[in-house]
């Protein structure tokens, strides 16, 4: 038994904050963001707005563009930093929303990694006979956790939310998973603040950084795990049609793609468009290359997670 995607959705909010925007109310500039990160633009959530509703909205794009009713699916992954609440489960109350009740549902939390990391354990349901029918979703709103007066962070992410059905197959759609973490590296890339024995916020609850440390950190193993799925499908980087990246930032995009021997014209880039959106960014960049018409029938498409833990991984598949 084997699993492949079946439809994909997403959903950005209306919201949309461009660098002058920003350069109105940080010390920074239009010139200064795209120059380092290759970002122009990003959406930004309401405060009535939780992860909960985007990941609604990605997942019924989703599931309408498989063909299918929310009660056939048999397990529901959340892949989020930024969850309702601390319980239940985001995962549990899209569950609700998508009158699902009775199947497994649960979130995964590996950062800007989460959805390869939900992909693949989804992937692995299928394959020993757990699951038939999966809906896995990146969904975030990230900007809660920015300090908006750090331009090194607050220009970076975005919020938005990106879906797939995952769907038991007789020929295989995903070729090849692998995921990895490294907890030394914990401080590089954290938000550190938690909740107190009295209900208080001890430490910070926003994003911190290392820039150039997760910089080398990233280009490294993305690299590395790239060429484990590789291997263990049996294909070469020349046999890739798409390479699907966390959008971090267009630095690391690059980088990693000239390590693969990869031209930017077979990348699929929306971070100057969507910023980070950590756990979203790549099920957002996937639903739009499969939309417009780049990703067809038998393309073989690479995509790849990075992010705070330190975590990584990728996923290879055939569409």
């Amino acid at each position: 038994m084997f699993s492949r995607i079946l439809g994909t959705g997403s959903f950005l909010p209306p919201n949309l904050v461009t660098n002058q925007d920003l350069a109105s109310k940080v010390d920074t500039s239009d010139e200064w963001i795209t120059t380092r990160t290759g970002i122009r633009q990003r959406h930004i959530a309401s405060a009535d707005e939780k992860t909960s509703d985007l990941a609604f909205e990605a997942a019924r794009r989703a599931l309408d563009a498989a063909g299918l009713d929310a009660s056939a699916i048999d397990l529901i992954i959340v892949a989020t930093t930024t969850p309702d609440m601390v319980f239940p489960g985001t995962a549990c109350i899209l569950q609700a929303r998508l009158g699902a009740a009775g199947c497994a549902a649960f979130d995964v939390q590996a950062v800007c990694s989460g959805f390869v990391y939900a992909l693949a354990t989804a992937d692995m349901y299928i394959r020993c006979g757990q699951a038939r029918m999966a809906l896995v979703v990146g969904a975030e709103v990230f900007s809660r956790l920015l300090d908006w007066s750090d331009r090194t962070t607050c220009v970076l992410f975005g919020d938005g939310a990106g879906a797939v059905v995952l769907g038991a197959s007789d020929a295989p759609g995903i070729l090849a998973s692998r995921l990895h973490a490294d907890g030394s590296q914990v401080d590089i890339l954290s938000v550190p603040g938690c909740i107190g024995a009295g209900g208080e916020v001890i430490g910070s609850p926003f994003v911190q950084m290392d820039g150039g440390a997760v910089f080398k950190y990233a280009v490294r193993v993305l690299a590395e795990v790239a060429n484990e799925v590789l291997s263990a499908a049996g294909v070469s980087a020349t046999d890739i049609d798409w390479f699907i990246p966390h959008q971090a930032n267009i630095r690391i995009i690059e980088a990693t793609a000239k390590r693969l021997g990869l031209g930017m014209d077979r990348v699929v880039c929306t971070v100057d468009r969507h910023g980070n959106t950590s756990a979203a960014s790549i099920p957002l960049a996937l639903d739009e290359a499969v939309r417009d018409g780049r990703i067809q029938p038998g393309h073989n498409v690479l995509l790849e997670g990075v992010g705070g833990g330190f975590t990584w991984g990728a996923v290879l598949l055939r569409w």
